[in-house]
């Protein structure tokens, strides 16, 4: 596969910024845990959408971002900020998103590895 045409990986970039950006509109203090959490979260899912942009074939990338997105997930619940709503569904949201993107991506590319070669 080409580097840098996986639409996937350019979805999991978009939601790294999304989830980092957040707590800008959230009203939550721009230092409490929760948009800390978003920051971290965020960065992360940015920088391994890219990782996996660059090194499409890596399945080790595509596992990092389904661990990220179920931490990001996890993270209300954790963390104790469920009641903040909108941290809280941007967090669920976008941590069920990231895990469904790279499951699709393993998901293909098992496939791929199990179709026989016709020559």
């Amino acid at each position: 596969m080409d580097k840098w045409h996986r639409w996937q990986d350019w979805a999991a970039v978009v939601l790294g910024v999304i989830l980092f950006l957040t707590p800008f509109f959230s009203g939550v203090g721009l230092n409490m845990p929760p948009a800390w959490t978003d920051y971290v979260g965020g960065a992360l899912l940015f920088i391994v959408g890219l990782v996996n942009l660059y090194s499409p074939a890596m399945d080790g990338g595509q596992w990092t971002e389904v661990v990220l997105g179920v931490l990001v997930f996890i993270s209300p619940w954790v963390l104790g900020f469920s009641g903040l709503m909108l941290m809280a569904w941007s967090a669920w949201i976008i941590g069920a998103l990231a895990v469904l993107l790279a499951a699709s991506v393993l998901y293909a590319h098992r496939d791929q590895q199990t179709v026989p070669v016709q020559r």
